[in-house]
């Protein structure tokens, strides 16, 4: 008995850099019926994108400002625990050059009582040539302590100054937090809404379509990739359309980009429909 060959289904890949241009080209064939469709579709995820800009525009720069100060603060508690922990380093350092300065005397004491006892001039030599290098000694250490002592001094001032930006930081944070949590509590249910409304759509939407058109509207100043004809000109760019041109436009069977600025075209009469 003879068996069916396995035929693997091609997946062609979605190219990132997808843009309407390209999309139009590789959608020329497709059903008028379902382009119109697609278009109504594209059209009204824009609408519910710009509704939910607005929403953020709303925010305004308040969850900028949010995450500026929670980076601040984090580079604040960085900050004052670095400081701390040089301090700590320091002192250390400055305990070890103490303990230079206590065996330099006990070995000053030592050659003191020694020399005392030395026979000849070269022995007396050699032992206060060591007491000249153990004084020195305790001089460089107690000037390394001096000089710590300094730098502890300014890391204090540090952590110090720090602490109270620090304070003020904390402070601008609760009532930045406050003033968004308000505004995010007003427009919580329409976002949830809108966002659930937009998924639905986009479900609606093949996936190389969508890249084009979240690609447009990344590089769009006012964030709209899909626009109708306005007083005979591009909505987004608002430069003129040629009679033709809006024609095919109205007639929504196929994707029309703007020549000036590559957004999706599409008819007058979507922008009344609700």
């Amino acid at each position: 008995m003879a068996t069916k060959k396995k035929v693997n289904k091609i997946v062609t890949p979605i190219d990132q850099r997808e843009t309407f241009v390209s999309l139009s080209k590789n959608m020329a064939d497709t059903d008028s019926i379902a382009m119109e469709q697609k278009l109504r579709t594209l059209y009204r995820i824009q609408q519910t994108d710009t509704k939910i800009d607005k929403i953020y525009l709303l925010r305004g720069e308040l969850p900028l400002e949010v995450q500026d100060l929670e980076d601040e603060i984090e580079g604040l508690h960085t900050r004052i625990a670095n400081a701390k922990a040089e301090i700590k380093e320091i002192e250390k350092a400055n305990t070890e050059h103490k303990h230079v300065i206590e065996e330099s005397k006990h070995l000053i004491a030592k050659y003191d009582a020694q020399r005392d006892n030395v026979k000849n001039n070269r022995e007396y030599e050699s032992i206060s040539k060591e007491i000249e290098y153990q004084d020195l000694e305790q001089q460089v250490a107690a000037k390394k302590i001096r000089e710590n002592e300094a730098l502890i001094s300014e890391k204090k001032a540090v952590i110090e100054e720090a602490q109270q930006t620090l304070s003020h930081r904390e402070a601008d944070l609760v009532e930045k937090k406050k003033e968004l949590d308000t505004i995010v509590e007003e427009t919580a249910k329409e976002e949830e809404d809108l966002l659930k409304e937009r998924e639905n759509l986009v479900s609606q939407i093949d996936e190389r379509m969508m890249v084009a058109y979240t690609k447009v509207r990344a590089n769009a100043h006012n964030k709209l990739a899909v626009v109708t004809v306005t007083r005979d000109a591009c909505g987004g760019c608002f430069n003129k359309i040629p009679p033709q041109r809006r024609l095919d436009i109205e007639e929504s069977k196929k994707i029309i980009v703007c020549e000036y600025c590559g957004r999706i075209l599409v008819s007058s009469a979507f922008q009344e429909e609700k």
